[in-house]
């Protein structure tokens, strides 16, 4: 693979960020602050790791204003480093160019339509009436099944399942494992036993998405589970029937969003964090980590719950204090009234 280098002028330019020190520094890697080598950049975004500035041997920081007033060497200034550094980042990324065409081991049904200028890897199954649009991707064990669309430039990495009418956007990224369009969790009791209820909508992914490996998002009882353009799922993340998800919202790791919950547009959900069904989230609403959030949220702020970390006899001690709480209260109430 032929080497890439970018001198810190190149970069500022590329990237419309002010350059401080030496404009010939070259740069051929990215790193962190600690550990980044001498022809690398790291970043500094976090006032609490600038300790780690005067130590640091990278050749280019990427920082703010402030930071860089006093910094004898070079750097990029930028009003936000860590996007900075995530679009340089990507220069170094090595990216695998896909030839055009279907591998001869693909069974491909004859009334699905593949663009001759997407890549259909080995052992690939595409349903009946599937669609997959120009500059797809599509590697290696996945199932497209019927009535699905991949839109211009999405790629399936590996093993990823469509069941059935599923529709993908333009540049979606969907990671090894993952599974949309399953049958949603619909049930209804019936002398003593369970009855499926049919599900009959499908999954609607918007373009610039981008969800994790494992993941699932089930299929629509009757109307569709919705993710607006570029929402980012985590992995292993359970989205159920009927779910609206907005735009740009982002979904940390082992989270589950219960069936026909709305989440509104830039809303951070922590990891293992889970959503009740039929409630709503509004806009700019960030969940912590291991919260779970039982009704709606209307105005836009950030929401904990659960119990934090502590050692275990204070822990059981407080448990049992909580078991006690409705009763100290009745008799608090009842104090009141007297």
């Amino acid at each position: 693979m032929p080497s890439t280098s970018f001198t810190a002028e190149e970069l500022a330019q590329r990237f419309g960020l002010r350059l401080h020190g030496d404009a010939a520094t070259h740069v051929d890697g990215v790193g962190t602050l600690a550990r980044a080598g001498a022809s690398q950049l790291a970043f500094l975004a976090n006032t609490k790791y600038r300790g780690q500035l005067a130590q640091s041997q990278a050749a280019v920081v990427v920082m703010r204003e402030d930071d860089a007033t006093d910094y004898e060497r070079t750097a990029l200034v930028a009003r936000d480093p860590y996007a900075a550094f995530a679009k340089i980042s990507a220069l170094f990324e090595p990216t695998r160019v896909r030839d055009p065409g279907t591998h001869a081991s693909a069974a491909i049904d004859p009334s699905a339509s593949v663009d001759p200028s997407a890549h259909i890897g080995p052992f690939v199954s595409i349903g009946a009436r599937s669609r997959v649009e120009a500059g797809a991707i599509i590697g290696p064990g996945c199932v497209i099944g019927e009535d699905c669309v991949v839109g211009a430039g999405t790629e399936l990495i590996a093993r990823v399942t469509l069941v059935t009418r599923v529709r993908l956007g333009q540049r979606v990224v969907v990671h090894p494992g993952a599974v949309l369009g399953a049958a949603g969790f619909g049930l209804a009791m019936e002398a003593g036993r369970w009855l499926n209820v049919p599900q009959l909508g499908g999954v609607l992914v918007g373009d610039d998405c981008e969800i994790g490996a494992n993941t699932c998002i089930d299929r629509g009882a009757i109307e569709d589970t919705v993710l607006e353009e570029d929402v980012r799922l985590d992995n292993l993340i359970q989205i159920g029937h009927n779910v609206f998800i907005g735009a740009h919202t982002a979904i940390a790791g082992c989270a589950a969003v219960a069936g026909s919950a709305r989440i509104g547009r830039y809303c951070l959900i922590g990891g293992a964090a889970g959503v009740v069904g039929h409630l709503e989230i509004c806009d700019k609403v960030i969940v912590t980590a291991m919260s779970l959030v039982t009704s709606s949220i209307r105005e836009p702020g950030e929401y904990s719950s659960g119990t934090p970390l502590m050692d275990n006899r204070s822990w059981r001690k407080n448990a049992a204090r909580f078991k006690q709480l409705d009763s100290l209260a009745r008799r608090i109430g009842s104090r009141g009234t007297d």
